[in-house]
């Protein structure tokens, strides 16, 4: 866990080490795939990313772009995930389009059906993995941290906390929109490093439970972890409730 000042020096912190982060796995693989989240802090890391001269070091053309949930909105929505990412970043890289794979949005090809929306996005990751796997391999994977201890769109006792399936549709979400898509938590397990990130008082209370032992269905937070780090980005507040002795201060 690593504890910066405030929100602003989060956010360009964890824009900085996402930068290395897909150039390293540049250097090992030739390419990178991360998996984008939504929310405040996350355009807040996407700004300090443009912002940053190192973005320049990186092949964005050799970049392979993944969301963990969406609102099951139309496209080019606000609300939605893929066009908050789209406005605070994605459209000022030379990224390759083809390398960039939003969930489906309301209005795609499966209407109003986003169990059909989730087994087409399950699809399109099958099509991008290994051999015959059902995901890529994940470089790393952005989480933010609800109020709640949601994670993607995996809720606290909600059906979708049990689903095994890599991608799923949630119906009833008790956070606006009701209908979203999300990668499960046995997909996001599958990443290298997942890197969870939060800011702000409101979310102390999630972080410390999470952190002191809290079941993965009660808290889904508590439940994710990569294949080889887990990372906690957390500002003074969000870290309020974790001991001092757990923390790294920057």
């Amino acid at each position: 866990m690593i504890v910066h000042a405030d929100a602003r020096l989060l956010a360009e912190a964890v824009a900085a080490r996402l930068i290395v982060r897909v150039l390293d796995a540049q250097a090992e693989r030739g390419s990178a795939d991360v998996v984008l989240t939504g929310g405040r802090v996350a355009a807040a890391v996407y700004r300090a990313v443009l912002a940053n001269p190192a973005r320049d070091a990186v092949d964005w053309s050799r970049v392979d772009l993944w969301w963990g949930d969406e609102r099951f909105l139309p496209a080019g929505d606000p609300d939605r995930n893929d066009t908050q990412a789209r406005e605070a970043l994605l459209d000022a890289l030379p990224l390759d389009p083809a390398r960039v794979h939003p969930m489906p949005p309301s209005d795609g090809p499966d209407g109003a059906d986003p169990e059909l929306a989730a087994a087409r996005y399950a699809a399109e990751l099958a099509r991008s993995a290994p051999g015959s796997g059902e995901l890529p391999h994940f470089d790393v994977l952005l989480l933010g941290v609800g109020e709640d201890g949601h994670v993607a769109s995996v809720f606290p006792e909600h059906p979708v906390a049990y689903e095994t399936r890599p991608v799923s549709a949630v119906r009833g979400s008790p956070k606006p929109p009701p209908v979203r898509t999300t990668l499960t938590l046995p997909a996001i397990n599958t990443a290298d490093e997942v890197w969870l990130i939060a800011a702000g008082p409101d979310k102390a209370g999630a972080v410390g439970m999470a952190l002191t032992g809290a079941g993965p269905v009660q808290l889904p937070a508590a439940g994710v972890h990569g294949t080889s780090r887990t990372v906690w980005l957390l500002d003074r507040a969000a870290a309020a409730q974790v001991p001092l002795s757990s923390r790294a201060l920057r």
